[in-house]
């Protein structure tokens, strides 16, 4: 007997734009031979963001070495390094005009670093290029190697994020890679090793959870000194992914907003279509105060690459 999907609910419905502000950034996304989390991980709000000119940069290539079952990015070997892609992200935000930057990563698990390297090598091309820009990153877990978490750190971003993306009773099925209590470790020596950087974390639900099980992470990730909290639907993005056990109504969210923010977080973004990087710069601005402002270069100087050997991408003109 074929297996009944819960129908999809009318407040989780949206429209695929074209052409454009969309058009023009997904060219430049093209040209630059980059990658945006937006379309990897077939985010809903992609027509929303990049209509108004934002994305999430995924940098580390377009392949991770696991594979969660609730995400869409592809897993196998990836291939080597690109040294060249952090001064090509750094190019797009400045031809965009970003004020606030969202970086992330496929997991690079083979790597002695996890990719950290490539993370700080981006901030700082970023804050040479684009000083009036603020930067978040959404970093993997490093398998546990806070020198590796130390090295993005010392580039100084301005809001560091690391999910936990579900309860702890599903880990086995959707992060069969991860561990709970690492990411909860990761956050609390985030606040430990840099006080001045605002962490913070997000999960999905509809994947069986139930609402006591929510609000225990939530307490977890307040007493590790999570400062911003983002909760969102899960969306199957294929069949082969899990399937999604319910649709959590706009109601419900509101309620998990309101017991958040009880908690102690400084900013809470809940609601069927909330992701991580969603109002990445609102919520920046709402967990450090107005205007927020880069922190500086961080971390010494970056090795500049000539034009002439900086691969055959080119300017950004």
């Amino acid at each position: 007997m074929a297996i009944r999907h819960p129908e999809r609910p009318p407040w989780l419905r949206v429209r695929f734009p074209t052409g454009g502000k969309f058009g023009e950034l997904q060219e430049l996304m093209r040209s630059q031979e980059l990658h945006t989390v937006c379309e990897e991980a077939r985010c809903p709000n992609i027509g929303e963001c990049w209509s108004r000119g934002t994305a999430t940069f995924m940098i580390l290539g377009d392949t991770c070495t696991r594979s969660c079952g609730f995400c869409a990015v592809k897993t196998g070997r990836p291939g080597t390094v690109d040294t060249g892609e952090p001064r090509r992200v750094a190019l797009a935000i400045q031809r965009m005009g970003l004020r606030h930057a969202v970086i992330t990563s496929v997991n690079r698990d083979e790597l002695p670093d996890g990719g950290a390297g490539i993370f700080a090598e981006t901030i700082r091309w970023t804050r040479q290029l684009s000083p009036e820009t603020t930067i978040e990153v959404l970093i993997p877990d490093f398998k546990g190697d806070w020198a590796a978490l130390s090295t993005v750190l010392a580039a100084q971003p301005e809001i560091l994020n690391h999910n936990t993306e579900t309860v702890p009773r599903l880990y086995r099925e959707v992060r069969p890679q991860a561990v709970y209590s690492r990411s909860l470790e990761l956050l609390k020596r985030a606040k430990e090793l840099d006080p001045g950087t605002v962490s913070k974390s997000g999960l999905m639900v509809g994947l069986g959870e139930t609402k006591a099980e929510l609000l225990q992470v939530f307490e977890d990730l307040a007493a590790h000194g999570v400062e911003v909290l983002t909760v969102g639907q899960y969306l199957q993005p294929t069949p082969a992914h899990l399937p999604i056990a319910r649709y959590w109504s706009p109601e419900e969210f509101a309620d998990l907003k309101v017991a958040a923010n009880a908690m102690g977080f400084r900013h809470v973004e809940a609601g069927p279509l909330v992701r991580s990087s969603y109002h990445a710069e609102e919520q920046a601005n709402s967990a450090r105060g107005p205007g927020l402002s880069p922190r500086g270069t961080g971390g010494g100087s970056i090795t500049m690459v000539p034009l002439a050997e900086s691969g055959p991408h080119g300017e950004i003109a």
